[in-house]
């Protein structure tokens, strides 16, 4: 049975938040010498004097409603990188306790265990790049206090099956975190709508990929009302920004341009997966419900520095265990996909 004090540090658990000046406010002012703030006003512009609200209320407010989540059970981070770190900080003691990743996946999240000094534990995915779940039960110690699930997977662009995630949860006694940067761009239901059902599932998304707002960085953690509480005893006061929270409510305003951006950028990834396999240099293309494709060519290093003579620059993937060959291809516009096409096919 889980139970989340049992893997919480236990210094984690007995700190107190830092408490900000807006924390301490309550009410309506007309004048604020609280935060030793500049009064006179900001250069960059007219509020940008203030502090933001370090609790990020309205654009919670408005996440909640799009996504059908409770407020409480958001938490936002500057990209779901801080999310990434913050959940090692709250569970895993440096020095004690690991982690387990399914290679070839997400590189941040070995580095970020390797920033909070937590062991490495790693179940490589199997040939089809799916969960080899009986090998991962086999590997979980009394110190595994976190398993990643990239779905869809960075880099090999595949969700990653559904009985596999939920065998983990119900068998695992730690946190289970599902990354779902690329979700927008599959045809599957977010593993938000089952926080309820699993009370040790952390679901990560961020605006960086089908919003295109990577350079706000705004990431998103899903999860029960008490992982999420922690998680926010435990960021900065001001984590994000007021401009970034300004933009994100504007831009969550523009469901229609979403969806058909989301549309478009389906149909740019479906012309190259029919086209990328006629071409000389291409051994294989990976099928992918992200927004990039796999690819496997007869000469990775090769290919990589020719494209980059031309002006386009790939993710060369080939060192990293199951993509030997492989480059990671993003799906661009519809005149740079042509031009990549073209470059490829002109590859000797």
């Amino acid at each position: 049975m889980f139970n989340l004090n049992d893997i919480i540090r236990p210094n984690v658990l007995k700190m107190k938040a830092y408490s900000s000046a807006r924390d301490e406010f309550k009410g309506s002012a007309s004048i604020f010498l609280d935060a030793n703030e500049n009064n006179l006003g900001s250069l960059a512009g007219e509020k940008y004097n203030r502090y933001p609200d370090p609790h990020q209320k309205k654009l919670k407010a408005r996440i909640a409603e799009i996504k059908g989540v409770q407020p409480e059970q958001i938490f936002l981070g500057n990209g779901s990188d801080e999310a990434i770190d913050l959940l090692f900080r709250m569970v895993c003691r440096p020095g004690q306790d690991s982690m387990l990743h399914l290679p070839p996946t997400y590189g941040m999240y070995e580095v970020s265990a390797n920033l909070n000094e937590v062991a490495l534990q790693a179940v490589q995915l199997t040939g089809e790049y799916q969960i080899p779940v009986e090998e991962v039960l086999l590997n979980v110690k009394p110190t595994t206090k976190i398993i990643f699930i990239c779905s869809p997977n960075n880099p090999t662009g595949n969700l990653i099956e559904t009985e596999s995630i939920e065998d983990i949860l119900r068998a695992f006694n730690g946190l289970v975190v599902v990354d779902e940067a690329y979700i927008d761009f599959a045809d599957a239901r977010s593993w938000t709508s089952r926080l309820q059902e699993f009370p040790n599932l952390v679901v990560l998304q961020t605006f960086s990929k089908a919003w295109g707002m990577a350079g706000l960085r705004l990431g998103l953690a899903f999860a029960s009302k008490d992982i999420i509480s922690v998680l926010d005893k435990i960021k900065p006061p001001y984590n994000i920004n007021e401009a970034t929270q300004e933009l994100a409510l504007q831009a969550l305003e523009r469901g229609e341009a979403l969806k058909d951006m989301i549309e478009e950028i389906v149909q740019e990834r479906e012309l190259l997966l029919e086209a990328l396999p006629d071409l000389p240099a291409v051994e294989h293309v990976y099928a992918s419900d992200a927004n990039f494709i796999l690819v496997k060519v007869t000469d990775p290093n090769g290919m990589y520095n020719y494209l980059l003579d031309k002006g386009i620059v790939v993710r060369n993937r080939s060192s990293l265990p199951g993509c030997e060959g492989c480059l990671r291809i993003s799906v661009g516009t519809l005149e740079e996909n042509q031009r990549l096409l073209q470059a490829i096919a002109e590859f000797k």
